[in-house]
């Protein structure tokens, strides 16, 4: 179960990596703001929820219990997996991406062409250096999780 967890938040950044926020990038930086807006306020749901906040309660507890049933060297590997990801993909995001996204979604959208493009240049090199972080933690945790099954 841990691996799906870390699977699934890992492949959910990775995907605003590689697709989502260079598309947005070459949009008219009237509609990325727009649509950025539009996709934080929508992202907060059942189907995110389980994969961005469950993910260290489910590997916290393959730690413990693989400790418990005396994998020592496999509840290591998931107890770093967890501390990984709390950091470097929930810290990170609450502290981060979080508030950059609150920041966004106060933002009138400017009429304005070059306004629109100095506000989502702004955000958007900013944000995505903040999500890449997040998005190589989430595989490092991701990885570790993997060790620690393989070690099993």
């Amino acid at each position: 179960m841990s691996i799906v967890f870390c699977g699934a938040i890992f492949g959910f950044f990775y995907a605003w990596v590689c697709s989502t926020m260079w598309g947005l990038d070459q949009a008219d930086p009237r509609v990325a703001i727009a649509a950025m807006q539009g996709m934080n306020a929508s992202v907060r749901n059942m189907g995110f929820f389980p994969a961005f906040f469950l993910t260290p309660a489910v590997l916290g507890l393959t730690a413990i219990l693989t400790n418990f049933k005396g994998h020592k060297v496999s509840a290591r590997w998931f107890a770093s997996a967890t501390g990984v990801y709390l950091i470097f993909g929930l810290f990170l995001t609450l502290t981060v991406n979080v508030p950059m996204n609150k920041a966004l979604s106060e933002i009138a959208l400017p009429d304005d062409v070059e306004t629109a493009r100095k506000i989502w240049r702004d955000y958007s090199q900013r944000w995505q250096f903040w999500n890449q972080a997040r998005t190589a933690a989430s595989g490092i945790a991701l990885a570790f999780a993997g060790l620690g099954l393989a070690k099993l």
